[in-house]
């Protein structure tokens, strides 16, 4: 008898600076240096669950997309079909693809073990976001995990044309401050957009500036514009600075403001001498 409902419960949630899809890497092995935290809930014995797991080098944890649950109606939004970045345009299905958008909303990601102090399990290398109910966690063990000479299909591992981002001293007070008075993390999503086809206008929100020297771009990232340059020759992108995306005349207008935030980006601009 096949059983039509399976009800699963979450251990605990992730705590991650990474908030949004779009600030999270397409594989954790690609989020360096970034902590998060698994906080595992209380009065479920879990404490005696975990003992022992400090030791292994690296975890497998289970956990769901929550985001992709609409909250009007409760479904999840899955797609049989889905088009990957970076390795191919054409639509693949979703079952031969690490995409979110799955018929149970569930993750898997091989993360890096910290630490473990109490009810709290310090990870690196994740690409899971803040709020994520975690499923189950168990522990990587090489020689039944990998299979490091396993075909991988249509995919390609495109490391070998990853551009490194370095961030100006302007850019890094700029991010700074979005990040401490706005909870914005440019750095992360700029790092993410970047990294790879650095001047694809096909696929991102990138618009390539005149310049009679260096190509100069420009990244949308909402109200929020990230100007930057591209070294072909080195693989290497300059982010310059960060300005905002309204224009003089539009901030003379604070009637109309759509997206809540004018306020901010004058606070901004006084802030960096701008406009």
């Amino acid at each position: 008898m096949q059983r039509e409902e399976i009800i699963i419960t979450p251990i605990g949630y992730v705590r991650s600076e990474q908030v949004y899809r779009y600030e999270t890497p397409r594989q954790g092995v690609l989020a360096k240096g970034t902590i998060s935290t698994i906080e595992l809930l209380p009065n479920k014995n879990f404490e005696q669950a975990i003992k022992n797991l400090n030791g292994f080098d690296r975890i497998w944890v289970l956990y769901q997309f929550h985001l992709n649950i609409n909250p009007a109606n409760g479904k999840m939004g899955w797609k049989p079909l889905v088009t990957p970045p970076r390795h191919t345009r054409e639509k693949i299905g979703v079952f031969a693809t690490r995409a979110p958008y799955r018929p149970n909303q569930i993750g898997m990601s091989c993360v890096k073990l910290e630490k473990v102090e109490g009810l709290k399990i310090f990870i690196s290398e994740s690409d899971i976001l803040d709020g994520s109910p975690v499923i189950d966690i168990k522990p990587y063990l090489p020689y039944s995990d990998s299979f490091p000479n396993a075909a991988t299909g249509w995919v390609k591992s495109g490391l070998e044309n990853i551009y490194e981002v370095k961030f100006s001293k302007k850019s890094v007070m700029q991010t700074d401050w979005l990040k401490n008075n706005v909870k914005i993390n440019l750095v992360n999503f700029a790092q993410l957009q970047l990294e790879f086809n650095p001047t694809d206008s096909t696929r991102k929100r990138i618009v390539q500036l005149e310049s009679k020297t260096k190509p100069k771009f420009i990244l949308a990232y909402r109200t929020w514009r990230i100007f930057y340059t591209v070294d072909e020759s080195i693989k290497k992108v300059s982010v310059k600075e960060i300005r905002s995306g309204y224009t003089k005349e539009e901030m003379l207008n604070f009637a109309i403001d759509k997206y809540g935030d004018k306020h901010l980006h004058k606070m901004f601009n006084d802030e960096f001498n701008l406009q």
